[in-house]
This record gives structure tokens, sequence and C-alpha cells, in this order.
């Protein structure tokens, strides 16, 4: 079973539009959203969450239609959006109060637990937060009543490298239980290329690609070359080009590539940089 099945999702609202988006979660991977500002991951993240509807399209969510506003589906999905709202007034000692009631599986201990580790201060309220802060006390929520899936918008945001690790490691751990499942947005793409089995890129509503992270960097490289060896090249085999002083860098399926022309590794995020430039 998949954890998220969406088929040609389409939404229109002020000048935007998500365009026949179709998109997989298979359960027990990672699969990470990417895409440039105003691409569409937050509209797709709260398409997918039913807090803004679809005009067509359909979208499960473990196996359940996601309009079907279940407390049981609740109880299985935890949640990080981009713009944390709890209210303000409220410590994370009070949350941890709050949430025993919200959720038949709460653990408090776990959220204690994250609380310590992410060093969020359990009296000080939420109105006092750093961007930073708030986003661990929402990522310590998503991750204390058993969820079984995790989707995550920008949750990395605001945070400083070290605690980035901690949290990237915090759900890779969450995934070695084969039954769980983590959908990530994030403008930070060195952070997805660390954890995510599959990399979905969107740009201005359509998805231009979805495929396993490995494959992916596997089936690509750049080459560093002059204009004569770049024009010999496939068309179809060139995802990115950029002209520099000193000749031509692209980005190209390795197949296409003469031994003559070295080939070096390519990363998510060089990749990402090139297509939206080419898109």
């Amino acid at each position: 079973m998949n954890a998220i099945e969406i088929k040609d999702l389409c939404k229109s609202y002020n000048g935007f539009a998500i365009d026949r988006l179709s998109l997989t979660v298979p359960q027990g991977c990672i699969v990470g959203l990417i895409g440039e500002n105003g691409a569409g991951k937050s509209t797709t993240i709260n398409l997918i969450l039913d807090t803004i509807h679809k005009d067509s399209g359909s979208i499960t969510l473990l196996g359940n239609d996601n309009t079907q506003n279940t407390s049981s589906l609740k109880e299985d999905i935890g949640v990080v959006p981009d713009e944390p709202g709890f209210p303000e007034c409220l410590t994370a000692a009070q949350v941890n109060s709050i949430m025993k009631y919200t959720f038949t599986n709460w653990d408090e201990t776990a959220f204690n637990n994250y609380i310590s580790m992410l060093k969020i201060p359990a009296g000080k309220p939420f109105k006092d937060f750093s961007r930073g802060m708030k986003m661990k006390l929402s990522i310590a929520v998503a991750m204390s009543h058993n969820a079984k899936l995790l989707i995550l918008d920008e949750p990395t945001s605001g945070l400083d490298p070290v605690v980035r690790d901690e949290v990237i490691d915090m759900f890779n751990e969450f995934t070695r239980d084969e039954t769980h499942s983590v959908l990530i947005s994030s403008h930070i793409v060195s952070d997805l290329e660390k954890i995510c089995d599959y990399i979905a890129f969107i740009h201005k509503g359509r998805l231009l690609l979805f495929e396993e992270k490995d494959a992916l960097l596997d089936r690509h490289c750049i080459v560093q070359c002059s204009e004569e060896q770049f024009n010999s090249l496939p068309e179809q085999a060139v995802k990115g080009v950029k002209k520099t002083p000193f000749g031509i860098n692209a980005i190209v399926e390795k197949e296409y590539v003469p031994s003559d022309i070295q080939k070096l590794p390519v990363t998510i995020e060089e990749l990402f940089v090139f297509m939206v430039k080419e898109a």
C-alpha cells in the first residue's frame, strides 16, 4: 500500500494552478518535494490535508480518501505546517497537557524526550519562541502520537545546521519502521538529499520529475566541456546548461556522454538549480 496516492490533482486560484499532478509516497519511504518559492509545494500539502479543496483529481492517505475527516485518520498522520499555529499563550508543558486529550495514542514520555533533546523550554510561552523553536515544538508534537505518516512543510526552516542534522536523524529513525512514511517539503535541498528515498520536483504547479533518488543521481552527471563537444551531445540528454568563460557546464544523462568527456558526480541541488533555469 502507498501511504499517499495523488492522481491528476488540479487546483486553480489567484492566478496559480496545480496542473494534473500525480504523485505517490510508498509505504516505508521518505519522499522529498522540492521546488522554488511559489512552485506549489505548500499548496500541494494543503490540498493533501484538505485545508484547501481540490478542483478535481483524487488523493488517498493510508488507503482513505483525504476528504474523510475521521478521527482515526487524524491519529495516524503527524503534520508540521510551514507556520505552526499553537495559541501564543501556551507553553510546551501546556501543549503536552492538551495533546493528552487530543490524541488517543499520545506518548507523553516521547514528547518530553523530544522537548529535552531539542532544547525546547517547557515553561516559555509560544509567543516568545523564535521561528526555529516553533518548528521544533511542532516536530515534537507530530512525532509524539504514534503516527504512521508524517507530512512536513519546511520542517527544518529556521534551524541551525546542528539541530537540522538531529531532526533529520529523527525522521530517518521514524522510517526504520517499514509501516511509517514521510512526505517532506523543503527549500534546503541538501537536507532532502541526505534522507530521501525519492525526489519529486515541482515547478509552476506541475510535477516535472519523480524518481528514486539514487537512480536519479546515478543516471546524471556534470560535464565540463568545449562548445564543440557540447554540440555533439544529443539534445534530449541535456537537462541543463551554463556557459562560462572557460567553456560549458552541463547536466547530462550519463549514457550519452562519450568516453573522451570527463563525467563528474552531480548533487540533487545542482540538478534542481539547472532544471529550474531550463524549465
